[in-house]
């Protein structure tokens, strides 16, 4: 298993960056080839210290799978959205899971 996620700052227009993610992103995101299954939180402030807004994961077979489903086309329409609402842009993270 190989997962995705993207750390999210907090947006210029918070309203806006719910909206747009729920309504146009993640039924984007979720057009991605080998995609296994996401989940996303618009709640991980609860520190006020924290500097993220909004965090996606991603779980891909393995790292092949993934790198394949951002070189598609409908990887790369997602890479393109994301300034669409993501104002301070994101933070992007990929690691194989361990077994237990």
């Amino acid at each position: 298993m190989h997962k995705l996620v993207v750390l999210y700052p907090t947006p210029d227009d918070p309203d806006h960056f719910r909206a747009y993610y729920e309504n146009t992103h993640l039924p984007l995101a979720a057009t991605l080839p080998g995609l296994l299954d996401l989940r996303h939180s618009l709640s991980i402030n609860a520190d006020p210290q924290s500097p993220y807004f909004a965090v996606f994961e991603g779980d891909f077979a393995d790292a092949a799978a993934l790198g394949a489903a951002m070189s598609s086309p409908e990887g790369q329409a997602v890479q393109a959205d994301v300034p669409n609402y993501a104002s301070g842009g994101a933070v992007v993270i990929d690691y194989p899971i361990a077994p237990h």
